[in-house]
This record gives structure tokens, sequence and C-alpha cells, in this order.
């Protein structure tokens, strides 16, 4: 394979290493080469912009906002149950969790769960220490890959996202990442976008859901998908996304009512606090992630007293606001280390951490775009956090999503993935021998096993970064990274389309549900 100008098969080795060189590469070739050094699952946590002595600060008033001030406009059937259990109400009427009540909850909490795929050959499980990336998002509006502009997101937009994010390697599962805003109808948008994620991959997937009516129904289509009656109940491959929390400390009613839907479903649960920095949260960063921390607890003691030790990730995303215009900030060093600040305490109480990341603010597929992800991404996953969040497509500060972003930001997590490897120091790594061979021998390392081994086992090889001279990059185009991405996207787009959903399910769901996107588009004559 080529190597700064040199081909390593060409490269001749010594009468002494030559046999057994030979011997070695017959061997690789029977295995098979590693294809991927840095898959997803690497282990985090090496990054820590909190001290242990700040961590514990962080938690500590948290415990304390939960026991003293305590959440407002709680739902009367969640205040009953939470009161029945050993929660009470201050001298504001406000209802109140004791630190006891809190920390015997985090003990009995699913430190690790697995998230299924509809194949089994994506299933993952979450927590330890684990990273992985995924999608997230609701744009209102697409990239269009032709005309370079945004346009109003359609339901044929998260389809055509969701079958994309089942061919990157590197997302590991789908969130949608759109709204499908030509369905207006609240309930026929929430079934449309599970059939759209059912039809366009087997990976996990996630959503979120209006109303808790709309839970039954995805059930009923996942179902249908998966072989009948309670399959999903066995193998939950959706996670909903519910908002519970409306910051400052007050309770939603109908994630309430979602929640309940989605425990009575076997559906896990991915709580969602996304408090801004200086508007509903405090502008100091410590203040913000210890008001942050204390309502994705309150998150925790929702779901618990729905159903004691049920599934869910804690996912704490501090969002930052532009002091300057009230606008929110999707990318800069500040929600950057907030959100790895966040899997940190996560990670200190041990639970299922959940961080967002990759929000660009930029609207193009240019630098901006790419600086803007790649620190919020890699902040997150070397401080350990376990699930991702808006890691791949999103931009314009989460108002818009692109379909090249998506691409490129597939082989952005897969150099996220290998810088949270790490170096692994070993007697093999550390190359005494082979030193001292190319020392005695050659006088490089070009071509010798040390280095083939080494090269398949520890670099990642850009598919899409362009690694050419200046001479060559301008003989074979001199595109950009955006015009690379477009031709990658198109040649995806007209590969054969597999299908996730037989004929006989589609028909049951399209009998029973109001779908919308046209057959053709998932079974093209």
């Amino acid at each position: 394979m080529p190597c700064g100008g040199f081909d390593m098969d060409d490269v001749k080795a010594t009468g002494r290493r030559g046999a057994g060189r030979a011997a070695r590469h017959m061997q690789r070739q029977t295995k098979g080469a590693i294809a991927h050094p840095c898959p997803p699952g690497q282990i985090g946590g090496t990054y820590q912009p909190l001290t242990p002595k700040a961590v514990q600060d962080i938690i500590d008033v948290a415990y304390r906002l939960l026991s003293e001030i305590g959440l407002g406009e709680v739902p009367a059937e969640l205040e009953e149950m939470a009161l029945a259990k050993g929660a009470y109400l201050n001298e504001a009427g406000r209802l109140c969790y004791s630190r006891q009540m809190i920390e015997d909850v985090i003990d009995k909490s699913p430190k690790q769960f697995t998230l299924y795929g509809r194949d089994p050959k994506y299933d993952i499980e979450i927590g330890g220490d684990k990273v992985y990336y995924g999608t997230g998002g609701a744009a209102v509006q697409t990239l269009d890959s032709q005309t370079g502009l945004y346009r109003a997101s359609t339901l044929h937009d998260l389809y055509e996202f969701t079958r994309l994010a089942d061919q990157m390697e590197n997302i590991s599962w789908f969130t949608r990442i759109c709204v499908a805003t030509d369905v207006p109808d609240i309930f026929e948008l929430d079934v449309n976008t599970i059939y759209a994620l059912i039809a366009g991959t087997q990976k996990p997937v996630g959503t979120s859901f209006t109303l808790g009516n709309a839970v039954a129904p995805a059930i009923e289509m996942f179902d249908a998908a998966m072989g009948g009656a309670g399959a999903f109940a066995k193998r939950p491959c959706c996670k909903v996304h519910i908002s519970p929390i409306i910051s400052p400390l007050k309770y939603g009613e109908d994630a309430f009512d979602v929640a309940k839907e989605a425990i009575a479903h076997n559906m896990p649960i991915n709580a969602i606090i996304a408090a801004q920095s200086g508007a509903t949260a405090p502008a100091p960063l410590a203040g913000m992630l210890a008001q942050t921390t204390a309502e994705t607890l309150a998150a925790l003691m929702m779901v618990n007293v729905i159903q004691p030790e049920y599934p869910m990730i804690f996912s704490n995303w501090p969002f930052v606001v532009d002091l300057r215009t009230g606008s929110f900030a999707g990318s800069g060093g500040e929600i950057s280390i907030l959100n790895a600040g966040a899997a940190q305490i996560s990670n200190a109480l041990g639970l299922i951490s959940g961080v967002a990341s990759s929000m660009a603010d930029a609207k193009a597929v240019d630098a901006q775009m790419g600086m803007e992800k790649g620190l919020s991404s890699l902040a997150a996953g070397l401080a350990g956090a376990n699930m991702i969040y808006e890691s791949a497509g999103m931009m314009a500060s989460l108002l818009g999503a692109s379909f090249e972003a998506m691409i490129l930001d597939n082989e952005m997590l897969a150099l996220n993935q290998r810088a949270i490897r790490g170096i692994e120091v070993t007697e093999e790594t550390l190359g005494f021998e082979a030193i001292r061979q190319a020392v005695y021998g050659d006088g490089h390392f070009l071509g010798g096993d040390h280095t083939m081994d080494a090269m398949l086992r520890d670099y990642y090889y850009p598919k899409l970064a362009n690694r050419d001279s200046p001479t060559v990059w301008e003989e074979t185009g001199a595109q950009d990274a955006w015009g690379v991405a477009r031709a990658q996207l198109a040649q995806l787009q007209a590969e054969p389309r597999a299908e996730f959903l037989s004929k006989t399910a589609d028909k049951m769901i399209r009998d029973k549900f109001p779908i919308k996107l046209d057959r053709s588009v998932i079974y093209p004559e």
C-alpha cells in the first residue's frame, strides 16, 4: 500500500526476514485485514474539565436545589405518586426530593442496558465507559443539495436522512434529525416519523412524541415490522426523547404523559434537559451545570416514581445563549466544555450519560462547520459521554440539517473514536526489537512486519479527507469537502434500496394509519 511515495509491498525485505514476512502476509490475507481500527464504542473519560472537588460541589448544589427549592407546576398525578414514595412539599408548595431519596434512586438505576437494533448486529450496550455517536435534532429546514440553500424539511427528507444514516458506519443510532413540516397534524406527524424510521434503517432509532396517544400506534407499527404483537417489547429498538423539565425547575405535563405511555410499552427513555445559559439557567458555567444536573435528576425521579429501576439515559445538555443577541449558540468553547463537564458529572453519579455536540452555527459545509463540529464532538467523546447526540448532519444552530454534513461528520466521528482510543503502550508497540532490526538491517521501517501490523491496527485512513499533493488535487478536479460529499451522496443515493420493511408489513401499517410517504419512494420500480 502507498505510504509517503513508497509502496510497502515493493520494498525489498532482507533474506533474514523475507520468508516469515511472506507467510505472515498470507496469514493476514486469510484472516482479512482489520477494516476499522477505531470502531464505535471506544473507552472515554481521559478529558476531565472539572476537578473531582468541582464535580462534587456541583452535585451537592444540585441536591440542595431539589431538596430546598424543588419543582413547580407538577402534574397532579405525578405529585400524588411522588408524595406517596417519600417526596414532600416545601413552604412554597413546590415538590422536593431529599438527598437520601435521590441517592437511593441513583443506586438502583440501571447503569447499563442494551439499545437494540432491529438487526442484532446493530445492538449496542450503553453505559460504563463506552462512547457512541448518533444523531438528534428537530431541524425545520434542510440544506438543499442542488441549490446550496435552505428550504423547509419534508417527510421525504426525513426518510432520506434515515436511509443515509443507515449507510454510515460510525453513526451508531438514528434519532430523527428533521421535522416533516409538510405533515401539519400532530398525530399524523408522530406516526409518519415512526414510519420513516422503520422504512429507512435497522439501526437503533429514537423519536419524540408530542402527545402520549401516539405511543401505542408507534408500538403497533414496530410490531408489524418486527414480526408480530409483542416483538417490540422483547427487543425495544426505539427510545423516546422527552423533555420533562421546563427550566428553571418546573415539570411539563405533556412529557409526563408520554413517559407513562412509553414505560407501559417498554420503550427506553432519553430524558433531555436543555436549559440555556443566562436565559433559563445561570450564566456562569458552574451554576449552569448545577441547575441542569438538578433538573436531569428531577427527570430521573419522575421516571422512577412511575416505574422504579426503569432504564433512562441521563441527558444533561447545557445549551449556550449568545448574551449579546439572545440567540442560541450551538458551538464554541463554552458549549463544548459544558457538555464535556455534564458527561463527567453523569459518569461520577454512575448513570448512563447523554450529551450533545456538533450543533454547528455554520450555515454552509465549510471551514467554520468543521471547526465547530470537531471541537465539540471530540471534547464530549474524550470526556466519556456514553451517548453523544446531534453529532452528524446538524447545521445552522439546530435549525437546519445537511446530507453532505452527515457524510463528512461520519468520517469525523471515526477520527474522534481514534483519538478517544488513545495510545496503547505494550512491549510490541514500544518496538525495541523493530528498532534494532532497522538499525542493523535496512535502515528504515518501511515494509517491516512491525510497520504492517501497526498500519492495520493503529491507523485510520480517511476515505474523504484529501491527502494528495496540491498538484494531484488540482489534476483530479480541485474539489473542496462539500464537493466531495456531494459526489459521495449521489453515489449512495443511486445504490439499490434495501427493503427494511416487508411489503406485507407495509400494507398492514398503511391500512391502519395515515401514512403520507408514497410507496414508490420505499419500493422504486
